[in-house]
Order: structure tokens, then sequence, then C-alpha cells
């Protein structure tokens, strides 16, 4: 049985394209996989708290220097980087919000990257020390922008997740969801498309 972590940021919840997307990802892992375990992080629903001086001060804290409040906080990024860990496949979605990703995937970003727990300097530059696995990154958008200079989502997500040691991307575009309804339903029916491709 495969494990899936997913990972959704629509501000609309379970109705934004991204989401449905990440469903129509999961259904067809079904098909191909037959049964999997899903562990779902909404990040919309559940933030994460953003990054602050006192939890990233948790963060650099040794083990046994830690109060009750930074070893919650560590606490709570273990348990974002385990869930990781423990799966065999991520799929994620993520909606375009001005240009960028949702803060609600920076924050979590910003909790799963720990010196030392997920990466490591070394003389010879960073090491990601995540086992890789297969990301399946859903990416919704108003517009088009795949390829173009206003795309600061893909080699974001390539680079930082990259920086942890997952390196096995599939991107999914889903774009000019708001440039008429033909356009939608072309841009959707595509990326179904390319869903079942990827995913076979």
């Amino acid at each position: 049985m495969k494990n899936i972590l997913v990972i959704t940021a629509s501000i609309f919840g379970q109705d934004g394209q991204s989401s449905q997307l990440v469903k129509r990802t999961l259904d067809q892992l079904r098909e191909t996989h037959g049964e999997i375990q899903t562990t779902y992080r909404d990040l919309a629903a559940e933030p994460v708290p953003h990054l602050d001086a006192s939890r990233f001060g948790a963060f650099l804290t040794g083990a046994d220097d830690r109060d009750g409040d930074q070893q919650q906080v560590v606490d709570y990024s273990d348990s974002l980087i385990q869930e990781i860990r423990g799966a065999d496949v991520i799929v994620m979605g993520v909606p375009m919000y001005n240009f960028g990703i949702p803060s609600g995937l920076k924050a979590y970003f910003d909790h799963i990257a720990r010196s030392g727990v997920t990466f490591r300097y070394t003389e010879n530059g960073p090491v990601g020390l995540l086992e890789d696995r297969p990301v399946y990154v859903l990416a919704a958008r108003g517009g088009i922008y795949a390829g173009t200079p206003n795309d600061s989502q893909t080699p974001y997500i390539r680079s930082f997740l990259g920086f942890l040691g997952l390196t096995d991307l599939h991107f999914v575009y889903a774009e000019g969801l708001n440039m008429g309804d033909e356009k939608k339903e072309s841009a959707l029916q595509e990326a179904g498309r390319t869903i079942e491709t990827l995913t076979a």
C-alpha cells in the first residue's frame, strides 16, 4: 500500500482548483496502485505558524537547553518532517497568489527546513537529508505563467525541495483559469491528461 502525503494550500479549501487537481491525482494513483493510505495537511484550514524570532530560536537551541515552549515548537516541526519521511509519494496543490506560493505554504516550508535534520552544510555545499520520492505539484493559475519570467513558483519549489533532497518533481499546470470558461475547461482537461500520464 502506498502512503501518500497530501498538502493543500487553497484559501477556497476543497473547492479550490488546485485542491480539485489534487483529488484527481489521488483518484488516478488509486487506479494505478490500488488501495492507498493518505495523510492530509490542509495549510489553509490548519495554518502552520509563520516563522518568527522565537520559533527560529527554538530550532537553533540545543535539545538540552530548550525550555518547554521551545520544545513544543521543535516537536511540531518534527511531526511535519516525519509526515514527509513516512510518505512514499507527496501530492501538493499549489495555487498562485500574486505571482507566488501561498503564505501558508511558505510557513510550512520554513518549518521543514532544519539544519542537521533535513539538510546539512558541507565543505562542498549543502546536502539534502530527505530520501527522494515522487512529488506531484499541481499548480493552478488564473493567467498564463509557465515558462515565463513571471513564474516564480516553479524555480522556487524546485530549488527548495531539491535543497532538502527531493528532486523527483512532477509539475502539472492548469493555467488561464480566469480567462473565460472555454479556456478554463480546456486547461483542466489538459491537466487531467497530464496527471493520467504522470501517474500511470
